[in-house]
């Protein structure tokens, strides 16, 4: 007899939200992420073929757009609630070098190798390059720092998660700027057209200025406002309930009434995180934002990577080339450690410091939102190989990040280690 699916669906929803409580702990000492073993559940369940169900992001473009687009802002508000750093120029320093230097030289680098070596359009390769530069705020909670008030802000981990808060932001005019060499590919026929001056002023004064511009002032307004309702109301605070669940309710909130005036909604998040956050600081209600805000989203990276080894399964990368591997590859190893490392150059990072905070930058289910994002508003043609190169490099940056990262944080935090300026010898373990 066949199992009724929706009783299979609720045993594996049960297993899932199960192994969500579980697996922290099991992988707390292993060089094994929380990632890994999701994508690995994936690939086996679905390679059974006892689902009826094919978890393939070409087929389910807008699906995957607006559950990736959920993970990751829920991801952003629990980023910027649990930095303890107050921003400033000279503090935020780390974080301002990977956003103004790291990440334009590795959107210039992976655009460049999309033309040169892959053989895209100059629109998908621009996609390309927009997807797969940010840093990833859902996958790198290993290296990023602890709940609120923990003390774990090492600056590394500062760096790693400041720059994962704002970048998801800061990538979308790059995706918007590929939507225009879209535009223009079709217009002229020629996948290597150029945009007209008119068209690059309008990306510039609309998707640069206006939607950054609001997507600041919208995020401290309304982080301001629900700081004022946490804290400042009389009688009714809502900081007196202790209810985590209001995380949920100002993420949307605010990533709505952002995308409402066209600006972008992800940069606003992490705005009204931060500025919530400057409210009463050390109070503990931002413990349990951050407590409710991380539960859900450990809940939803499950699903999303179960579902994306299942795509694998099912199989995402069959139409990878050799050249197409060796690229991913470059784009994870070379481009973004070498932008990482000359965007700290003259810093006041110890040299390890400076390599680990290029090092680990992690490639996660943000790209799959602006891939799905760019190929739903835009005209790029084909999309399988678009698909297989992000999910070739999120499936090495899973692996390789989720192995290293915790022994080379382990090795940084050393009470004995991390303290070498700039110059001095050190030998890896």
């Amino acid at each position: 007899m066949t199992p009724d699916p929706y009783l299979l669906f609720l045993f594996g929803l049960g297993a899932v939200i199960l192994l969500v409580a579980w697996l922290p702990l099991g992988l707390k000492r292993l060089p094994l992420s929380l990632a890994i073993v999701c994508v690995a559940i994936g690939v086996a369940v679905f390679s059974l073929g006892g689902l009826n169900f094919n978890p393939d992001p070409r087929t389910y473009d807008t699906l995957t757009e607006r559950l990736t687009e959920l993970v990751v802002i829920i991801a952003l508000m629990g980023a910027g609630v649990k930095i303890d750093r107050l921003m400033g120029w000279r503090s935020w320093g780390s974080a301002w070098r990977l956003l103004g230097i790291a990440m334009p030289l590795t959107i210039l680098a992976i655009a460049v190798l999309g033309v040169q070596a892959l053989g895209l359009s100059l629109a998908m390769s621009v996609l390309l390059a927009a997807a797969l530069a940010p840093t990833d705020p859902v996958l790198a909670a290993d290296v990023q720092v602890g709940p609120p008030g923990s003390g774990e802000e090492t600056e590394v981990r500062f760096a790693l998660t400041s720059e994962a808060g704002f970048n998801d932001g800061l990538a979308f005019p790059f995706v918007h700027l590929a939507l225009v060499f879209a535009a223009a590919a079709a217009s002229a026929g020629d996948p290597m057209a150029w945009p007209s001056a008119q068209d690059w002023l309008h990306w510039g004064a609309m998707d640069v200025v206006w939607r950054i511009g609001a997507g600041l002032v919208m995020g401290w307004l309304l982080g301001r406002a629900m700081g004022w309702i946490a804290f400042d109301i009389p009688h009714v605070r809502l900081s007196a309930t202790g209810d985590g669940l209001v995380a949920l309710g100002a993420t949307f909130v605010v990533y709505t009434a952002t995308e409402f005036v066209n600006g972008y909604g992800f940069l606003a998040v992490f705005i009204a995180a931060l500025t919530l956050r400057s409210r009463e600081r050390n109070h503990a209600y931002h413990r349990a934002l951050h407590d409710f805000a991380e539960q859900v989203e450990r809940l939803l990276i499950m699903l999303v990577l179960v579902l994306f080894g299942g795509a694998l399964a099912a199989g995402l990368l069959s139409s990878l080339t050799w050249t197409d591997l060796g690229v991913c590859a470059v784009i994870l190893l070379v481009v973004r450690p070498l932008a990482g490392w000359i965007s700290m150059w003259g810093s006041n990072l110890t040299r390890r410091e400076q390599w680990l905070s290029a090092i680990l930058g992690v490639r996660g289910i943000g790209s799959f939102f602006y891939i799905a994002y760019g190929i739903n508003h835009g005209d790029f043609g084909s999309s399988e190989r678009l698909w297989a190169i992000t999910g070739a490099v999120v499936l090495m940056s899973v692996i390789l990040h989720g192995i290293a990262a915790t022994p080379l944080m382990a090795w940084i935090e050393r009470p004995d280690k991390g303290d070498l300026k700039e110059g001095e010898e050190d030998i890896v373990p």
